[in-house]
């Protein structure tokens, strides 16, 4: 896989220990300090991947090594070093002298380890995962594979690549780890998930504490609680049937150990032991029972016994739809290829995730059959799941080459069939649904879009509940097109309610939390509400630079706000030093072309206008037309921003001809591209309007100034703060006419509908 047998001028690829989905594990020399250690490292990642796939995997990996150094236990493996060099991700461990715990039981030949044996794993294990708790990290993959045992005794937890990532089902479409993973898709392996991963729950250090429960579980019995090799028959055990008790399948076991396993396996988190150290205190409480029960390793050319538990299905069990391809993936077996069963044809979907499809696909009920079981509804073939999973994705393609209209019919086309063959609430269904209404808001279409995510919403509020993130993404974005509606407030009711969600479910510093709170002090501004939308602003900065880093693309974002937060606070110095922060750390990181560095050195240009400096921001505008043309053409909304500042800054240098002509230039543009009602198209009238003011001619400006006003009451409505903004230049053109009457008159209208708007908690405007 590696081309080179260097890793950044210092690691010496030796041999390869290990290998998985993702990479390679290679036993290799430190040359700097002379020492063995082992390199993890990611598939070389060539031009294939899309660059928003690239940087979300840089990041997933580069927070699995934050966390992993970050603990410091006996029973944690070291984290030495990680990086990337050309190209290949890396991440340098210690190098453990041991078997993990899949290969210890392959070595026992599929038979139970003895009794002190698994004691003393489950101490240190314990021990350990009481350690990470306290640090706020959930490891969620815990199994046989990630555990070692080492020569000297010890046991050491491996690999928290998955620790602390968060839910990476679809989230808000900002979200681009949510394009890695597909709908939904809960982390963690199929044998030893607890049942709220299965079911998208609120995951902490008690879900550990199930899987860890599946690892002492097979170490004891010698097989998995619910060995079966179809995915959904193991997902429907561990949420919905209790485990054969372990001495039914080992008698020698004591009775207090099996007590613990089962306290371990109990289905809702709250019965099982509380924390990690209460684990660990009730395992050395044990004391001599410990050993009451050892049990003799197996003598040579016996067979071993394959303890598997007998478990009978229950009813149709109504499973998420992101089980339904998935494999049992690897747990603690022996080598050798284990046959693949047909899908028992009792799990099945029924009941809500399938609806008025139901009866659709099952056609009328038998007669007599009223009061009996609900009948029983076949999935889909495979071939239809795939097709139509193959459309959503071509949709997503077209989304991302700016292809909206296209991207929408095809979403709207997958969310119809889904919806037939699967159900209006089935996750899928609703993740059509969800990136339909994506595509609407990007075409402008806000109120189609409302009424889609809120549609969204409310159909995951019933499949998947309140607080799942699914749920919260689709609120958020109901919330941010209200925002865009103008409808403020009621965007802030939204997101304040989706904010306590997500701190309540995930924490406070999750990226998905970050991200809400991000959204509300962006609101808060629009709220005229400036002070407090500085201060979240300021301190999300804060904590995504923490969590994330200083300059990963969210923390800018973030800081962008803060200094748009600076400039409503009328601190343009400070708002100044902020953009061109941002911008200097955009440029380092995405490249001086990119839209996001081009658009922080815009809103430097605004800050030196707003300071009189408009000699130095008609410098940077010029500069900015011409890379924005050559990056994104002549015609991009964004080129065309960046002349429309252009000719404002010539105007505040008082050449009015020049600016007169720029405005009309760029107003012609807009219309053309926009649309003859469009904010941007309607700002460039009045901007053409401003010039003929300063020019005398006063007239002509009043007939512009006015249909700006109509037009922004017609698509805004009357009391928009944009609208109220014309009504007074309007009044203002009158009194350079001589009307001072109609002037004073409609100052009085615009002051009463204000008051009337500050009553009812509506932003003033300006």
């Amino acid at each position: 896989m590696v081309e080179s047998r260097l890793i950044q001028g210092r690691y010496e690829l030796l041999d390869r220990i290990g290998r998985g989905g993702m990479g390679e594990v290679w036993r290799a020399r430190d040359t700097s300090l002379g020492r063995q250690v082992a390199v993890k490292c990611l598939k070389p990642m060539g031009p294939r991947h899309e660059h928003s796939y690239l940087r979300v995997l840089r990041e997933r990996f580069r927070r699995e090594a934050r966390v992993a150094a970050a603990l410091q236990h006996r029973g944690i493996t070291v984290v030495h070093d990680f990086g990337e060099s050309d190209g290949v991700l890396f991440l340098v461990m210690e190098l453990l002298d041991g078997r993990n715990l899949s290969e210890l039981m392959d070595d026992n030949r599929r038979y139970p380890l003895p009794v002190p044996e698994l004691v003393d794993i489950a101490e240190q294990v314990a021990a350990a995962l009481d350690y990470t708790h306290r640090q706020g990290v959930v490891h969620r993959d815990l199994k046989p594979a990630n555990v070692m045992r080492l020569a000297d005794g010890g046991v050491k937890i491996c690999d928290f690549g998955i620790a602390r990532l968060g839910d990476m089902g679809y989230g808000s479409a900002s979200s681009l780890s949510s394009r890695l993973t597909g709908t939904g898709i809960a982390m963690g392996t199929p044998h030893y998930m607890s049942p709220e991963q299965i079911g998208g729950g609120q995951v902490d250090q008690r879900s550990d504490l199930y899987s860890l429960g599946c690892v002492l579980y097979e170490l004891a019995t010698g097989a998995p609680p619910f060995d079966m090799d179809d995915a959904w028959a193991v997902l429907v055990g561990h949420r919905d049937r209790a485990p054969r008790p372990p001495r039914e399948l080992c008698p020698e076991l004591p009775a207090p150990l099996e007590g613990i396993i089962l306290d371990l396996l109990a289905k809702d988190p709250d019965d099982r032991p509380p924390d990690a150290a209460d684990l660990h205190a009730r395992l050395l409480a044990l004391g001599p029972a410990a050993h009451a029960g050892t049990l003799p390793r197996p003598l040579p050319g016996i067979a071993p016994r394959p303890p598997r538990a007998s478990v009978r299905l229950p009813d149709p069990p109504r499973l998420p739809g992101w089980a339904r391809n998935m494999t049992t993936g690897s747990k603690a077996t022996g080598p050798g290829p284990r046959p693949v069963l047909p899908p028992d044809p009792v799990v099945s979907l029924t009941g809500a995730w399938t609806g008025v499809a139901a009866g659709a696909l099952t056609g009328p009920p038998a007669k007599g059959g009223a009061g009996g079981r609900s009948a029983v509804v076949e999935l889909p073939s495979p071939e239809v799941l795939t097709r139509l999973a193959g459309r959503h994705q071509e949709a997503l393609r077209l989304g991302r080459l700016g292809r909206w209209a296209e991207a929408g019919e095809a979403h709207r086309g997958v969310a119809a069939e889904r919806e037939l063959i699967l159900g209006p609430d089935h996750p899928d269904t609703l993740a059509s649904r969800y990136e339909a209404a994506f595509t609407l808001s990007r075409q402008g279409r806000t109120g189609e879009a409302l009424r889609e995510y809120a549609r969204a919403a409310a159909g995951r509020e019933r499949a998947l509940g309140p607080d799942h993130p699914d749920t919260l993404a689709a609120r958020q974005e109901t919330a941010y097109v209200l925002g865009q509606l103008g409808k403020h407030v009621e965007a802030h009711q939204v997101y304040v309610a989706v904010l306590a969600a997500r701190e309540r479910t995930m924490g406070p510093d999750h990226p998905d939390t970050l991200r809400c709170r991000h959204n509300l002090a962006f609101n808060l501004g629009r709220l005229g509400r400036p002070e407090e939308a500085y201060g979240m602003a300021r301190d999300v900065a804060a904590a995504r630079a923490r969590v994330l880093g200083a300059s990963h693309p969210d923390t800018l974002v973030t800081r962008y706000e803060v200094g748009y937060a600076l400039g409503r606070l009328g601190r343009w110095t400070d708002a100044l030093r902020t953009y061109h922060e941002v911008a200097a750390a955009r440029q380092r990181v995405l490249g001086a072309e990119h839209p996001d560095t081009l658009a922080a050195r815009y809103e430097a240009g605004i800050c030196l206008g707003r300071l009189g400096r408009s000699g130095e921001a008609l410098k940077l505008f010029r500069e900015l037309v011409d890379e924005r043309t050559q990056a994104q053409g002549p015609d991009h909304p964004d080129t065309l921003r960046a002349r429309h500042c252009l000719g404002v800054n010539l105007g505040r240098l008082g050449r009015w001809e020049e600016a007169l002509a720029e405005a009309r230039d760029v107003c012609a543009l807009r219309e053309g591209l926009l649309g003859a009602d469009h904010p941007e198209t309607l700002v460039s009238r009045r901007e053409i309007a401003v010039g003929l003011g300063w020019l005398g001619r006063w007239k002509d400006a009043l007939v512009l100034y006015r249909e700006v006003a109509q037009a922004r009451q017609r698509v805004l409505g009357a009391d928009h703060p944009d609208a109220l903004t014309s009504r007074n230049d309007e009044a203002h053109c009158l009194e350079q006419l001589g009307r001072s009457t109609e002037a004073v008159e409609l100052y009085r209208q615009v002051a009463a509908v204000r008051r009337a708007r500050a009553g009812r908690g509506q932003p003033h405007g300006g």
